[in-house]
């Protein structure tokens, strides 16, 4: 099986989906905890050149969360609802508040490849095949490579 270093990002031909691929090295239990863990979560999500700051984070079955991305002065909020956690996946609904409608329904499945390896794969469901393209063209790649970098950096380190 071949390693994804990179997040391999897909656009569903036939529905507003985006699908999203990365391997780590750690076990799923691992990868699960920095998606989960608040203090791990803002230490690796998002573009380099930004910080994370979190208002409210309940990850639980039921629970909810929100933040902030900051560059400069500039802040972009984020909120959404934990579906269901489970060891082996993570539901939750994903708004960017600049865009309040367009509501994400996210599925991130943490599959065990063995040999302390796991392969994420997420799933975003978008509200059309517009909001989809738009988050495409937003440059998200850059957000999500970097930050996933950083959380393979944490994982290889131990900090994660």
């Amino acid at each position: 099986m071949d390693k994804i270093t990179e997040a391999v990002i897909e656009a569903d031909p036939r529905l507003p989906i985006i699908r999203l691929t990365r391997d780590f090295a750690a076990a799923p239990d691992r990868l699960l905890r920095a998606h989960t863990d608040p203090a791990l979560f803002t230490r690796w999500v998002g573009p380099d050149a930004m910080t994370t700051r979190i208002e409210h984070w309940d990850a639980r079955t039921g629970g909810s969360w929100r933040y902030a991305s900051v560059h400069d002065d500039a802040e972009y909020w984020f909120h959404g609802c934990f579906h269901e956690i489970r060891p082996d996946r993570i539901v939750q609904t994903f708004t960017y508040e600049g865009d309040a409608d367009g509501v994400a329904l996210e599925t991130m499945w943490f599959d065990d490849l063995g040999g302390g390896r796991t392969r994420l794969r997420t799933q975003s469901l978008v509200d059309s095949f517009e909001g989809r393209d738009a988050w495409l063209r937003s440059g998200m790649e850059t957000g999500v490579n970097e930050g996933y970098a950083k959380l393979e950096r944490m994982l290889i380190d131990g900090t994660a």
